[in-house]
């Protein structure tokens, strides 16, 4: 899963990346190193701009919440829970196949925290149950330091209880999908293990290689079959990790130190 994750990098420096043509300077975030649900992220998408007299999906940054409320949502309030899509079945469920379909971005991050859990939590886990405390956390990124570009969805909720005007009366919220953790070795792995993600948990945030960007990103595609193909894992090799304070497991902490790669776990955690 996705449950948070680190975007230090501000928007000139995505608008390189990303070849942006569009970004509101009133929109710009602060480096967040410990970004949680229902806090607004950078979202990367292909839309044309409202009102413009050509109507060509422009390049933009936007500034979205992290949480997704389908747009026939009576209420807001499950969006906190919807923060992952499964890859899998993404297509299908009610709540994300319009945005798979015609609302896909790319969320930019530096990284994503995870927390080793034993198999029997992870087995447990798998099956919807509860399972006991995280324990040491982990920071995975790509190895060769950039961007990790995170396929998700976005969707637009309207608040029928406020007028048209209202600045709040259009959320725009979205999700991050997420697929089976690689099992293949990582490119860098601390010294004790774990030496595979799938060591940490079983799941990881889908990362878009940049080959994929454009293909992701463009609002015609919308055949359901054509759209999952870009859903494959990237090659494997690309990550590495290494442990992190559990200062992380507070979303109340923030801060570059929280990036800090550790010689081993913390005391009172184990691998």
């Amino acid at each position: 899963m996705c449950g948070r994750y680190a975007s230090s990098r501000g928007p000139e420096d995505l608008a390189g990346i990303f070849e942006i043509e569009k970004w509101e300077p009133e929109e710009t975030l602060e480096p967040d190193y410990n970004v949680a649900p229902t806090k607004e992220v950078y979202a990367v998408l292909d839309r044309p701009v409202k009102d413009a007299d050509e109507k060509r999906p422009v390049r933009q940054l936007r500034k979205l919440k992290w949480g997704l409320v389908p747009s026939w949502a009576k209420t807001p309030e499950g969006g906190a829970r919807m923060i992952n899509a499964r890859a899998e079945t993404v297509h299908e469920k009610p709540s994300y196949r319009r945005a798979f379909a015609a609302r896909r971005c790319i969320l930019p991050a530096d990284g994503y925290y995870e927390w080793v859990t034993g198999k029997q939590e992870r087995d447990l886990e798998e099956e919807g149950k509860k399972k006991r405390p995280r324990k040491q956390p982990y920071f995975v990124l790509p190895a060769d330091g950039s961007v990790f570009a995170m396929a998700g969805l976005y969707e637009f909720w309207r608040d029928k209880t406020l007028p048209d005007e209202h600045p709040q009366a259009w959320w725009v919220t979205c999700s991050v999908i997420t697929t089976e953790a690689e099992q293949t070795p990582l490119a860098v792995a601390p010294a004790d293990g774990p030496y595979v993600l799938a060591d940490i948990h079983p799941r990881m945030p889908l990362m878009l290689t940049p080959d994929r960007w454009d293909s992701w990103l463009d609002p015609s595609r919308t055949d359901p079959d054509e759209l999952r193909e870009l859903l494959a894992p990237p090659p494997p090799g690309l990550m590495r990790a290494y442990p992190v304070t559990t200062a992380v497991s507070n979303v109340r902490n923030n801060g570059p130190d929280l990036l800090k790669e550790l010689e081993g776990p913390e005391e009172g955690t184990l691998f």
